[in-house]
């Protein structure tokens, strides 16, 4: 009896699963910049960005659009951000779209120095991604920036390198185009951190 009552017990308890967030380390014209990924709360969008992380498709790729206050007459919401993408070279290799992780399923919000996956429509994003400058609530689900409501698919922050992130903004450009881009001399993974998630047992 002693013994089916310290089982029940114990599968009462919470447990720990571990989830590993990996770090990607951008190493740019102007410096670096490391992003941790949220591989628990955006599963697929991470994935998405490290398989082109690590077929090499950001090696030769650049920072090639700023957003600032200045520079969008014709948008009633502003928003501030920098966006990149791949080497052009590898257009052609793409993957297919990714389906849209909308942020109240995910739980992640588009706040300063928050890596997103840029897109058109819906389930349309494949390989450009931005970071925010500030925060830009009108970029989640319900913002109003898209006239679709859907909002972006936040997957990541920034770690370390957000200077370097100002410096891109604020670098030269026409209109909302940085000329010259900033190069990204390399995209790779440099670590990943463990993250600790209760997970408690069904009622």
């Amino acid at each position: 009896m002693t013994r089916f009552l310290l089982l029940g017990m114990l599968l009462s308890l919470p447990v720990c699963a571990q989830q590993t967030n990996p770090h990607i380390l951008l190493h740019t014209d102007l410096g670096d910049i490391e992003l941790e990924a949220d591989a628990r709360q955006a599963p697929a969008t991470t994935a998405n960005f490290l398989r082109y992380v690590n077929g090499g498709f950001y090696d030769g790729g650049a920072f090639h659009r700023t957003v600032t206050p200045q520079n969008q007459p014709d948008n009633l919401i502003k928003i501030e951000v920098i966006q990149a993408g791949i080497n052009p070279d590898l257009e052609k290799k793409i993957f297919p779209a990714i389906g849209l992780e909308r942020t109240n399923k995910t739980g992640l919000h588009h706040v300063n120095g928050t890596v997103s996956m840029a897109r058109n429509v819906p389930n349309s994003a494949t390989s450009e991604f931005f970071i925010c400058i500030g925060d830009q609530p009108e970029l989640d689900f319900g913002g109003k920036r898209n006239p679709d409501g859907q909002g972006f698919a936040a997957f990541g922050h920034v770690v370390r390198g957000m200077s370097v992130v100002r410096k891109i903004q604020l670098s030269s450009a026409e209109a909302q185009k940085l000329t010259p881009p900033i190069g990204i001399l390399s995209a790779t993974i440099v670590k990943t951190r463990i993250s600790h998630t209760r997970i408690e047992q069904p009622q």
